[in-house]
């Protein structure tokens, strides 16, 4: 039987699998490029690197669908939870986390793991001897992309973007409070910057006069709605973005004793609190433009930024058909694929995707049948939409919309929420007592 697994991709699926299997004695063979390339968007050497926020989302196990995702994780052993957890930074609700802490956690794990081997090479062929984990997120590569479209007749795309981030010692308090959504004053956890009405005006207006970069193939249909760049947002209508991330509601003004007309959240990226991710902010515009726009907030007005927002072409496989829910090729079992290019999208969904397949690629070597989580939880869901036929089908988050309904129906939502929450969580701890 196989013993050595070839994990391409060091990212959080590629970390993800790597780890697992080599807590359970399997030799791993992890390929990266880094550090001797770098895509567009990673800066860091480390493996794991988080690019487009240091958010994980909701840490709400029983209110929200990534939340609870993140619990069934933790249930099956994650190590890229786990470093969130031990890297987390003030964020309210949500897990944030210091990114560079974060990632050199990962790196340490796989770094001193007698059970892998890092090769900073291209992968460029697919197959071969050893099970193979192709993890290499959507920006692959384009010798490796040609390969996978080859072998899977799919290779759709999407655009992605990220939020600039603003040094905290530039942030003109005057014009801002310290307050969480409904919180009190003085947590810490996010800067608000309030607008009036007139303030607002003027953003969108100039906002949707500034210069973008090019992008090739570039459509505003084939931009992920969860990283909706906020010039793409604002064209949508005037008052699109005061309902999105301008949303004022439960940010009391301590000026005003009121909401303000529109609110921009930022968000610490550190413990320190010295950088600061403005919240749903992504953009495609060019670095001048941002600088220009962002000023026009009051608190922002002399804001310096440790980085712009960038836009980038995402890859992914039209998955239904081609993989199986253990995420492994249909045509070839001894493939696997995890991360972003399934079909699954955000940092805490990759990472699940990853999961799963280390799972199952551990039983292939033990003899084992592969084990599907099934509809009850958020990570068996997510691996079932991803091998489901589905015309429509485009990249996917964690929401209970994709779990198996109740039996009995319950109305109050927050209720039944709670309920599916505990159900999967059964699921989940009851699967892990018949796991290797």
């Amino acid at each position: 039987m196989k013993r050595i697994v070839k994990v391409v991709g060091g990212g959080l699926a590629g970390s993800e699998a790597a780890l697992y299997l080599a807590k359970r004695g399997v030799k791993v063979l992890l390929y990266d490029i880094k550090p001797n390339r770098f895509t567009p968007c990673h800066h860091s050497g480390n493996f794991a690197e988080l690019v487009c926020s240091n958010s994980l989302k909701s840490n709400d196990i029983y209110g929200n669908a990534c939340g609870l995702l993140k619990e069934e994780m933790r249930i099956l052993g994650s190590k890229i939870i786990e470093a969130a957890d031990n890297t987390s930074v003030p964020a309210g609700k949500a897990l944030a986390v210091n990114r560079e802490l974060f990632s050199e956690y990962i790196t340490d794990l796989i770094r001193n793991d007698e059970n892998i081997e890092v090769v900073s090479e291209e992968v460029t062929e697919i197959g071969g001897d050893d099970i193979t984990i192709i993890a290499t997120g959507p920006l692959t590569t384009p010798a490796l992309a040609k390969k996978i479209e080859e072998l899977t007749g799919s290779c759709p795309y999407f655009f992605d973007a990220a939020a600039p981030i603003v040094d905290g010692e530039s942030i003109d308090m005057n014009f801002a409070f310290v307050s969480d959504r409904y919180g009190e004053a003085g947590t810490g956890d996010y800067i608000n910057c309030p607008l009036d009405r007139e303030q607002y005006d003027e953003f969108v207006t100039e906002l949707l006069s500034a210069k973008r970069a090019e992008l090739h193939d570039f459509e505003d249909d084939k931009v992920f709605d969860g990283c909706m760049p906020i010039e793409v947002m604002a064209a949508r209508g005037h008052e699109t973005l005061r309902f999105g991330p301008m949303k004022p509601t439960g940010l009391t003004d301590p000026k005003t004793g009121r909401w303000p007309y529109a609110c921009v959240q930022l968000r610490k990226e550190n413990t320190a609190g010295d950088s600061y991710n403005i919240v749903g902010f992504q953009t495609n515009l060019i670095f001048p433009e941002q600088k220009r726009v962002l000023a026009i907030i009051p608190a922002l007005k002399n804001a310096e930024y440790f980085r712009y927002g960038v836009m980038h072409k995402n890859t992914y496989i039209k998955s239904p058909g081609i993989l199986s829910n253990d995420f492994s090729l249909i045509k070839n079992p001894d493939v696997y694929f995890a991360g972003q290019m399934t079909g699954v999208e955000g940092y805490v969904e990759s990472a699940a995707s990853g999961l799963t397949a280390a799972i199952n690629v551990a039983r292939k070597i033990n003899g084992l049948p592969p084990v599907s989580f099934g509809n009850d939880t958020v990570i068996g869901a997510l691996a079932n939409y991803v091998a489901t036929e589905n015309e429509n089908f485009q990249p996917m988050n964690a929401n209970y919309g994709i779990l198996r309904p109740l039996e009995t129906k319950i109305r109050d939502k927050a209720v039944r929420k709670q309920k599916l929450a505990e159900r999967a969580i059964e699921t989940i701890k009851r699967h892990k007592e018949n796991l290797i």
